[in-house]
């Protein structure tokens, strides 16, 4: 048996933002459509800064299965900051054999931009112009990319807590790009944008609700498991909440189980997933000056999709 192994620079290559914004969508879609219950990942702390996790499950639109298997080690050289190792196996639903292997690290860099592109496409006002980006790491320039494909927007500010690292960040990625990226050193400056994505590694609320204005869109991503918080109560509180999952949000939303433990929300305060707004089964945006709140956690689902339009698109380049 020959197993096609997708190694991060061929990654890269195969999996552009649009075709892997069209595959997440398609998967969140089906994924809240399907009645098969996918498990809950499985994450194992082995110490301080170091976790070992596992996210099996099923592609609910295709006949493929896998996992994704990773490691999320803190780096030394990067106080604050996680390097993420491991690999996404796709197999084939149909033989059961191994359809492919890629790396997880660039798989997870895309797609969770992606989904995040989706959401804001489903979520975000129609006139939203500004883009806010609180962070400055890999995630912070996926979502850039990937948000760009989606929306054209005028201005994109970036804060990160490192003011000289996020104003390099911003000037690199202006130049690759050709987007007006700017750095915004106060964070409640960069908070009035109408579209604001968190994607640090923040133990405490970085971005207050009492900051954000009515009708902005917010794509929550950094925190992944109970424990790390980027946000307030008070932003939780007063948004319509979206969730990629509900189980993985109740499993391990760690905003939205903060303010649960204060008594501030019950359970029902999940709106929606965004696979049911894609669907049309319930509303995203109700009201123009409403905050919109998409918790992305990341799914299987997303990863299994994305390894398979790599594989597809490297069988198209043969």
């Amino acid at each position: 048996m020959t197993i096609r192994v997708y190694e991060a620079d061929r990654v890269r290559a195969l999996l552009d933002y649009p075709g892997c914004i069209d595959a997440v969508r398609r998967a969140m879609a089906a994924f809240s459509a399907s009645e098969t219950e996918q498990p809950l990942r499985q994450i194992v702390e082995l110490s301080e800064g170091r976790l070992f996790g596992l996210m099996p499950g099923s592609q609910p639109d295709a006949p493929g299965f896998g996992a994704k298997v990773i490691s999320v080690f803190g780096d030394p050289a990067r106080p604050g900051r996680a390097e993420h190792r491991g690999v996404v196996v796709l197999f084939d639903g149909v033989s059961g054999a191994v359809a492919c292997i890629a790396d997880a690290a660039a798989v997870t860099e895309i797609r969770t931009a992606a989904a995040s592109a989706v959401a804001t496409d489903a979520l975000a006002r129609a006139d939203a112009r500004t883009l806010a980006i609180f962070g400055c790491g890999a995630q912070a320039e996926s979502h850039i990319r990937a948000l760009a494909v989606v929306r054209r927007f005028d201005a994109i500010m970036v804060w990160g807590r490192d003011p000289v690292r996020a104003a390099a960040f911003a000037e690199r990625l202006a130049g690759e790009t050709g987007l007006p990226i700017r750095p915004e050193p106060n964070p409640k400056i960069a908070a009035k944008a109408d579209v604001i994505c968190t994607v640090t590694g923040a133990r405490e609320p970085i971005l207050l609700g009492e900051w954000v204005r009515p009708g902005t869109h917010i794509n929550l991503v950094g925190s992944s498991h109970p424990g790390p918080v980027e946000v307030d109560h008070a932003l939780v509180v007063a948004s319509r909440y979206i969730a990629d999952s509900r189980r993985s949000v109740l499993a391990a939303g760690s905003e939205f189980l903060d303010a649960k433990a204060a008594e501030l929300i019950g359970d029902d305060h999940i709106a929606a997933e965004i696979g049911e707004v894609l669907l049309g089964r319930i509303a995203g945006r109700i009201s123009p000056d409403q905050i919109t709140l998409y918790k992305s956690l990341g799914h299987v689902v997303q990863d299994l999709a994305a390894a398979a339009y790599i594989d597809a698109a490297n069988a198209r380049m043969r």
